[in-house]
């Protein structure tokens, strides 16, 4: 049995304000509102597969996501780089190679999204 498994559980991304974040983040994802903020700082949102939990007790400039850690998959990238458009979603690239894109929550993290 290995003791480190080779699977990732949860990125957790810095975020300033808790519940401005946890809005953000279920509106582009297009996920309920529905879980509490834990212990003041921490909201888990309601992820398939890895968990991404947003964290304002960990936020400072200098570590805000500079370059895409991971990125989220989409069956259609043209289409989900139209949908981050009209939600006023500040995109850092056009769509790249026919695969991918990035873009900037509003703390700064830079995230990709990914034709799977």
């Amino acid at each position: 049995m290995a003791a480190i498994l080779n699977q990732v559980g949860t990125i957790f991304i810095p975020v300033s304000d808790i519940e401005r974040a946890r809005d953000w983040y279920c509106k582009i994802l297009q996920l309920p509102i529905d879980r509490e903020i834990l212990h003041g700082h921490l909201y888990v949102l309601p992820m398939n597969g890895t968990g991404i939990v947003l964290d304002s007790k960990i936020y400072a400039e200098e570590h805000v996501f500079k370059a895409p850690l991971f990125h989220f998959n989409t069956n259609n990238v043209k289409e989900a780089y139209e949908y981050m458009k009209s939600k006023d979603v500040k995109l850092l690239t056009e769509i790249e190679h026919d695969h991918w894109f990035n873009f900037q929550d509003p703390d700064g993290n830079v995230m990709m999204v990914c034709h799977c």
